[in-house]
């Protein structure tokens, strides 16, 4: 009877053993931290900030093993602060009156939860919006820091559901993480603003985007389309992008077509990353403007260097410069800049991950 116990015991330790062994729960993030320099023909500023060169966050990642090559996951992922040590803000319902403040740590970047096989992946939550993961992966400074591609700093760039949208149910395609494997891959997501429906804006914030690329060795391409319903007037944001990998430089390209109501607005990046031996230059010009009065337009050059002392931990240093013409009044940093002048911006920076 005592070796049919231990038996059963045996068999009870080893199952959930293998149970263990079939899921996983990681913490990950990053604290990137820079000393900021922004001028201005109205006003300068200097800061310590944090993003210089990869966002900075806290985030938890988990995946089971469901068998029969079925799994499920989630993300639970929040942008920090790290010069003050407070979180950043979020959108609830993908329109301005459901914005929330920075303070206390709250999921902005993505909450999401899945179910994924070999037919691809279900997301459901707060996550990136297909129009946002082109202008990101095909701009040099991968939209952080004072490099940012010109085409994000826009005002159209600015509405809530440019980069995330939350209340969203997406489908993705041969998709691996921030990337995606080799060959077309692909992701349609739908996001609701939820409004009650005798409300006169009961579409607000309600919208849906889609992503079609194909990517073979060194070469990557990419179309997005989307749309997000706003009683004021909808906001339409749909871009192209490329990226070629010589081996002794990558170069890559996007266009953005954009509107907001009766305002269209459109523009482009070309960029660069060279590497020289631990490190990296990266390089890109960019331009967007308005087609409205006095077509606003504002024109950037972005230069920085990325040197890695080991695969987690990073110095850098990035110099941009911005000129507006038409009326535009785009600055860098802080700083302030009266119409049609220009601005610079500095950053020195370390970034650490784990």
């Amino acid at each position: 009877m005592n070796r049919t116990k231990i038996a059963l015991a045996g068999i009870a330790a080893l199952a959930a053993g293998a149970a263990c062994a079939q899921s996983s729960v990681t913490l990950y993030g990053r604290v990137d931290a820079a000393l900021a320099r922004g001028t201005g023909s109205v006003s300068s500023m200097t800061q310590l900030k944090s993003s210089g060169y990869n966002a900075s966050a806290i985030g938890f990642r988990g995946v089971e093993d469901l068998g029969g090559g079925m799994s499920a996951s989630f993300v639970l992922e929040a942008g920090l602060n790290n010069d003050d040590g407070s979180g950043q803000g979020t959108s609830t319902n993908n329109q301005p009156s459901g914005g929330s403040g920075g303070g206390g740590l709250t999921f902005n970047r993505q909450s999401t939860v899945s179910l994924a096989g070999s037919w691809g992946e279900l997301r459901f939550g707060r996550d990136y919006t297909p129009q946002f993961r082109i202008v990101s992966i095909f701009d040099a400074f991968g939209t952080d820091g004072v490099g940012t591609t010109q085409t994000l700093m826009s005002p159209i760039g600015g509405m809530p559901t440019y980069v995330r949208a939350s209340n969203s149910i997406a489908y993705l395609y041969n998709t691996n993480g921030w990337g995606h494997g080799s060959g077309f891959y692909g992701t349609v997501q739908h996001y609701m603003g939820e409004n009650p429906s005798s409300a006169a804006n009961s579409s607000d914030g309600r919208g849906t985007g889609a992503l079609v690329g194909f990517g073979s060795g060194p070469f990557d391409v990419a179309l997005a389309v989307s749309r997000t319903s706003y009683l004021s007037g909808d906001v339409r944001q749909n871009n192209v992008g490329g990226s070629w990998d010589f081996g002794a430089a990558k170069v890559m390209a996007h266009y953005a077509s954009d509107s907001i109501g009766a305002v269209d607005g459109n523009g482009y990046l070309v960029g660069t990353h060279v590497p020289v031996g631990a490190g990296v230059i990266r390089a890109s010009y960019s331009r967007y403007k308005l087609d409205s009065a006095g077509n606003p337009t504002t024109k950037k050059l972005a230069l920085g260097y990325v040197h890695n002392l080991s695969k987690r931990t990073a110095l850098y240093g990035t110099f941009a410069h911005v000129a507006n013409s038409g009326g535009a009044a785009q600055s860098l940093n802080g700083a302030v800049t009266a119409p049609n002048g220009s601005s610079n911006g500095y950053e020195f920076g370390v970034r650490h991950s784990f």
